[in-house]
């Protein structure tokens, strides 16, 4: 059976962060996980706030609606290796509500579920960096 080909910038992405951080044990690799995973996290979740309201950040485009970006809360996330402090973007109307990470859930343990909602998002380049640090470490 063939190995099935890696992306080249998820690789080079990876030797950048393994270079930066030079892990040396198990809990170092943890600790570099942590640090990675906080902000993809909130990529994404600015991603699902920027869909929701039809705009990116700093659009100098004609709003369709009132509703706009209100600041970001702090949550804690609980993650096979260990805990992730996250910023949750909000929205004046406080009508976002993540499919990633929804309003009151901790929980992201369950890796499994957190690629299947990267693949609904369709964002390749994000989906491609965390299925090759799932399957890498």
């Amino acid at each position: 059976m063939a190995r099935k080909k890696r992306n080249p910038d998820a690789e080079k992405l990876a030797e950048s962060i393994l270079n930066t951080y030079q892990p040396e044990s198990v809990e170092d690799m943890q600790d570099v996980l942590k640090d990675v995973f906080g902000p993809l996290f909130e990529k994404m979740l600015q991603g699902e706030l920027n869909n929701h309201l039809g705009y990116d950040a700093h659009s100098k485009e004609p709003k369709k609606h009132d509703n706009r970006r209100n600041g970001y809360g702090n949550k804690t996330l609980k993650t096979s290796f260990g805990k992730v402090n996250i910023d949750v973007p909000r929205d004046r109307e406080a009508s976002f509500e993540p499919e990633l990470i929804p309003n009151r859930k901790r929980d992201v343990s369950d890796i499994a579920d957190c690629r299947q909602k990267l693949f609904q998002t369709r964002n390749s380049s994000l989906e491609q960096l965390f299925i090759y640090f799932v399957s890498n470490f």
